[in-house]
């Protein structure tokens, strides 16, 4: 099915693509903690790859595509030497990194839940990893820089929503029969969309119904 909505070497661009895009995010965290060229390096490949390979193991697809492609995990490398050099030129241009990592989290979670489906999994399986395709590597990035991540805090923009909403929209066009390169590219456009417009105006989450404010939160973790 996969096949059917892009070419391989169509695919395999815009994978190279989010690979990339994802890999900046990574390095440049890597930065910001001080990190030395080694984890500069581990950050941008975990955070390229994390996801992808968290799905294939998942499904069966050993071994996983990120070893049987040279050109994805030297990617990552090659957006790490450009981090480890020119950062603070890469941090002025961070909205237009912002956008291209949007347009990747709108790529993975839709590839990534077509892949689970053709694996056998059922859709909601399939929604699941086509998330965790997205979103993975950002969390593994987040728990090795020692940092809560950014999936679950609620002073974040949506991020995992727009995942699900295209991951969703994939399971409900193979349901109804309807998947084709038209409907996949606009569940991708949707999670895209849905990424910037979170960015441009801060859209976040709700916490627990009538929750107390972070003050609060502090002081009773004190006592």
């Amino acid at each position: 099915m996969l096949t059917e909505l892009f070419t391989p070497s169509v695919q395999h661009a815009l994978d190279l693509v989010g690979i990339f895009v994802f890999a900046i995010s990574g390095a440049l965290l890597a930065v910001r903690k001080n990190f030395d060229v080694f984890g500069i390096a581990v950050l941008a490949e975990v955070t390229a790859l994390g996801g992808g390979l968290f799905r294939d193991v998942m499904i069966g697809a050993i071994p996983p595509a990120a070893f049987t492609d040279l050109g994805y995990f030297i990617t990552p490398l090659f957006a790490a030497g450009l981090v480890f050099f020119l950062h603070p030129h890469v941090e002025r241009i961070q909205v237009g990194v912002n956008v291209f990592d949007a347009a990747g989290l709108g790529l993975f979670c839709v590839t990534g839940t077509v892949k689970a489906y053709e694996y056998g999994l059922g859709l909601t399986s399939s929604a699941a990893l086509g998330l965790a395709t997205a979103v993975g590597g950002g969390v593994l990035r987040d728990v090795l820089a020692n940092e809560v991540p950014s999936l679950l805090r609620w002073d974040r923009d949506l991020y995992a929503v727009p995942a699900i909403v295209g991951a969703t929209t994939v399971v409900l066009c193979i349901r109804f029969d309807t998947l084709n390169a038209v409907t996949s590219g606009l569940a991708v456009i949707a999670a895209f969309v849905l990424r910037l417009l979170a960015l441009r105006f801060h859209w976040r989450a709700p916490r627990a119904y009538n929750r107390s404010s972070a003050r609060a939160e502090e002081g009773s973790a004190a006592t």
